[in-house]
């Protein structure tokens, strides 16, 4: 997810094969990992301040 995030792919789009990797049912499932790995938060964030402007911290 990190190089998703990093090479500006669609992680949303491709959400559904990591889930499948990991086996899970459903991505929701695999969302936490958003939050489990800070840098991944951290590039998430990034993405949004990109897109909507400053986000209050």
């Amino acid at each position: 997810m990190l190089d998703w995030y990093r090479d500006g792919g669609n992680v949303q789009a491709r959400l559904p094969l990591l889930s499948t990797w990991l086996g899970h049912v459903d991505p929701k499932s695999t969302y936490w990992y958003l939050q489990a790995v800070p840098g991944l938060l951290a590039l998430a964030a990034g993405r949004l301040e990109q897109a909507y402007g400053q986000v209050a911290r």
